[in-house]
């Protein structure tokens, strides 16, 4: 559970919402969720394991998502300065950030923003790039063609997902156990958690929307705005070898690519590699954090700046 929750106000009647895990003095990490998903959508330990380890985690949400107000970005990005605003408001003069699956692209986004202030990234599982010379060798490729309608599409597609999750509220219990039984082999030590069930369910089931996933499929579809050889900080790739949602030629692909990439594989692990092993990536993070503490920090901007 959540020892903390709100929104920050990014002017133009937009705004972000968060929530707060772990220690509430310690070195922030900002956590950005998977598509879809929503500041809930952390693993079960996370609270009692970032406390343990002297982090404070912050839980960010898309727009279109939880308490997050819609907005379109053109690209992946574009999120980060409201990444920056949000950090700047919560006094966050540096920070760690990890993605999960669909937030490993604007986890990255954020550390090629901010080089100064991002201590080290994490990706679980991240969805790699589909454009460009950083595009993934993978049928994730066939994206590139989709762009053009994904744009149109993005608000009636927002919208019919939400219309199909209200349809499944009655059995998306049975449906979840379906797919981890015929579907999630790898990862069925997590999906089998009550709790993991609960929180996953809980993002999909109480949101008002799923805009942000269909702003997701967009972003996804196009150029990100940066190139991977353009991230300076160190970023840590966790990846899942029978991972049957992102490819494992997207962890490898990245890591390889990242200037000071670096490549954590799981043999016989899925999709939830890293997130189910949060003590051990956490533990990661410490580390890197150690190895820069001689670094300057920068001076975080007024809170009312941008």
């Amino acid at each position: 559970m959540a020892r903390d929750s709100g929104v920050v106000d990014l002017g133009d009647e937009r705004r972000l919402g968060w929530a707060e895990y772990g220690h509430p003095d310690g070195d922030p990490v900002l956590w950005f969720h998977g598509t879809p998903g929503a500041c809930r959508q952390v693993p079960p330990s996370l609270d009692e394991v970032a406390l343990a380890s002297g982090f404070r985690v912050i839980a960010v949400e898309r727009p279109g998502s939880g308490r997050s107000s819609d907005h379109r970005y053109r690209r992946v990005v574009d999120f980060a300065p409201d990444v920056e605003r949000l950090s700047d408001a919560l006094g966050l003069s540096r920070f760690a950030a990890v993605g999960l699956s669909g937030g490993g692209p604007y986890a990255l986004a954020v550390a090629h923003h901010l080089p100064d202030r991002v201590v080290s990234a994490t990706l679980l599982g991240g969805f790699g790039p589909v454009r460009g010379p950083d595009a993934v060798m993978s049928y994730t490729r066939l994206m590139r063609f989709a762009a053009p309608p994904l744009e149109l599409l993005r608000g009636p597609l927002g919208g019919a997902l939400r219309g199909v999750v209200r349809l499944a509220t009655p059995v998306a219990d049975p449906v979840f156990g379906l797919y981890t039984e015929l579907l999630g082999f790898a990862d069925r030590d997590v999906l089998r958690d009550p709790q993991f069930k609960v929180m996953f369910l809980h993002d999909l089931v109480t949101a008002e929307d799923l805009r942000a996933v269909a702003h997701d499929l967009a972003l996804f579809s196009r150029h990100w705005g940066f190139l991977l050889d353009e991230v300076e900080v160190p970023v840590v790739v966790w990846q899942g070898l029978s991972d049957v949602i992102v490819p494992p030629s997207h962890g490898h692909h990245q890591a390889a690519r990242l200037p000071r990439g670096e490549l954590r594989v799981r043999a016989r692990a899925g999709h939830f590699a890293g997130f189910s092993e949060v003590a051990v990536v956490l533990d990661r993070v410490r580390e890197i954090w150690g190895d820069r503490t001689d670094e300057p920090a920068a001076v975080p901007h007024d809170a009312g700046d941008g």
